[in-house]
């Protein structure tokens, strides 16, 4: 058995204390959550530069698993630092054709699909191990989707069968099943050297900058009518 320090990243809204992401950071020794981040706010260049900064401060490699959005946000941030990862659990990812760079997509309303994070989440290799948990019936993400997205990444792809998207709205609480998944030996952890890594982040060509450019351009879009109701709730 591996013992890992981990690092659980909630997704939109959080995770309360019945989540099973609350139950599990009891369960594992060395297990931290992740902070400041506003869970309410779903902006994936925030999210990510917050998972990346305790990547690069880290003084030792770590286990991340995440959440739902924070999994996209987890996946941006490990595609510029893997060497700081020895193992990555994504748990029912979202979907990004459901988001761009100010948040969840409105269900009326001018939508952009350019803004889409389908455009920036990166859909190559992340150069470290781990694995995808998920569903037959999330309605986050279609399975085939995430498969797709697990083959993509160069991750594992576990089937957690009609778990739905796997929360504390769902029903679900503690997940022994997933404790024993972690603990098991036959989940592989990554040894990545810094050298080996350090091309896949620099400067511009970052997964990180790219989302950030994106995000500067929607947010000089006019036509995003989010912007509007903001800027009209400013004025006198």
């Amino acid at each position: 058995m591996t013992t890992l320090p981990t690092l659980i990243v909630p997704g939109y809204r959080g995770s309360g204390p019945q989540h099973w992401q609350s139950w599990l950071q009891q369960q594992l020794p060395d297990c931290t959550r992740i902070d400041g981040i506003d869970w309410q706010q779903p902006v994936l260049a925030h999210w990510a530069g917050r998972i990346r900064d305790v990547l690069a401060q880290t003084t030792q490699p770590l286990r991340i698993i995440a959440h739902s959005f924070g999994a996209l946000a987890a996946v941006v941030a490990v595609a510029d630092r893997p060497e700081q990862v020895v193992q990555l659990v994504l748990v029912a990812p979202a979907d990004p054709d459901r988001f761009d760079c100010m948040g969840l997509k409105p269900e009326q309303g001018f939508i952009d699909q350019r803004f889409s994070l389908h455009n920036v989440v990166p859909q190559r290799a992340l150069a470290v191990d781990g694995l995808v948990i998920a569903s037959r019936n999330d309605p986050w993400l279609a399975y085939d989707k995430a498969a797709r997205l697990a083959a993509s990444w160069a991750l594992s792809l576990h089937d957690a069968g009609h778990a739905g998207h796997i929360n504390a709205e769902s029903g679900y609480g503690p997940w022994p099943a997933l404790l024993d998944l972690l603990q098991t030996d036959s989940l592989p952890v990554s040894t990545l050297s810094p050298g080996a890594a350090a091309s896949l982040r620099k400067g511009r060509g970052s997964a990180l900058a790219a989302v950030r450019q994106l995000t500067r351009e929607q947010l000089q879009s006019p036509q995003d009518h989010r912007l509007w109701q903001q800027k009209a709730a400013n004025s006198p």
